[in-house]
């Protein structure tokens, strides 16, 4: 695990750059300045007032889920106590009312926090991804925005590659490696906030007894602060607690698999493996584990490098003909075939 975060200075990286110097490095990465130059980024740096106006120019009035706390959790969207349910309330807004709202809460701290969150650009600000663009991902990246109060969203993972660019506000990310899932008392799959499971732990006071492992890696966390128009690279599968420490505030980002070969994904992978192989013996497990280790995570190299490429079938280079061909056949498996 790294101990610091490496820093870019955004106006040196070209795409080609990007993908060598940065993601296939496969760790966090700040880019300074990365967006400082988008109109909306400027706007923001006048005034709120200013950011709403220029928003406002783009908004298409369609309404999304927004979570609405009442000032007794600070901004800190979560479960309850029983973890039951949850300790804000859900409800429908437009971007303008959503910025209204957080104007009013800017101004008066026993109003209800707003968080409007991953509403994607096209629909909700057509326009806006025109004059405030980002070179470094593919042109069918789309980005989305997240715009709220002063808030902390509960550590998780994502299962893409992301670009987290700050417009208004300052944000502070608290990172954890996807090795330390173990130690995190990560909470159920299938009832989440916004749909990634979130980490118990992270945020819980120090000795807190139900979670003993957390202590083992809690000051192993990586802390990004970042200022208007810098922006963060987050490889999949890296823990992140999400704060936005000003009144007001805008983000963007851009969700992507740098790595894609196909239309699979490996969280799909992991889910069916739950249930073919999860709850079977451990020395069965065990096993599986040796055979996975082997063909998939290859820690010793290629499983078949003492054959000759031509000879390796379908376990010789993916692209332009193998991963088809594989696919057809787990496809075949799948329906009984």
């Amino acid at each position: 695990m790294p101990t610091s975060i490496r820093e870019i200075a955004a106006h040196e990286l070209t795409p080609g750059q990007f993908n060598v110097d940065v993601a296939e490095h496969c760790a966090p990465v700040i880019l300074r300045g990365l967006c400082s130059n988008w109109p909306a980024a400027v706007a923001a740096a006048t005034s709120w007032e200013a950011l709403s106006e220029y928003l406002s120019q783009f908004d298409s009035g369609k309404v999304a889920e927004a979570f609405v706390g009442e000032p007794a959790i600070e901004g800190r969207y979560f479960y309850d106590e029983r973890m039951e349910r949850f300790n804000f309330q859900r409800v429908h807004l437009s971007i303008a009312e959503t910025l209204e709202r957080i104007g009013a809460r800017a101004q008066d701290d026993t109003a209800p926090s707003i968080y409007l969150g991953s509403l994607t650009i096209d629909d909700h600000l057509p326009g806006f991804a025109d004059q405030n663009g980002l070179s470094l991902v593919p042109a069918e990246v789309r980005p989305r925005i997240w715009l709220g109060n002063a808030s902390s969203v509960a550590c998780h993972y994502d299962t893409f590659d992301n670009i987290a660019c700050v417009v208004a506000g300052r944000r502070r990310f608290t990172i954890y490696p996807p090795q330390s899932v173990g130690s995190l008392y990560v909470g159920p799959i299938d009832f989440t906030m916004a749909g990634q499971p979130v980490a118990l732990a992270v945020g819980s006071a120090i000795g807190d007894s139900r979670y003993p492992r957390f202590e083992q890696v809690r000051d192993q966390a990586l802390v990004v602060e970042l200022q208007p128009g810098d922006a963060l690279y987050l490889p999949k599968l890296w823990w992140h607690q999400v704060e936005a420490t000003d009144p007001a505030n805008l983000l963007v980002n851009y969700w992507w698999d740098a790595f894609r070969q196909g239309p699979d994904a490996p969280y799909i992978t992991m889910m069916l493996a739950m249930i073919a192989i999860a709850e079977r013996p451990r020395e069965e497990r065990d096993a599986w584990r040796a055979f996975f280790d082997h063909y998939v995570f290859r820690p010793q190299g290629h499983p078949l490098a003492h054959l000759r490429e031509e000879q390796r079938g379908i376990l010789g280079p993916l692209q332009p003909r193998n991963y088809g061909r594989i696919r057809a056949f787990v496809m075949q498996m799948l329906r009984g075939g």
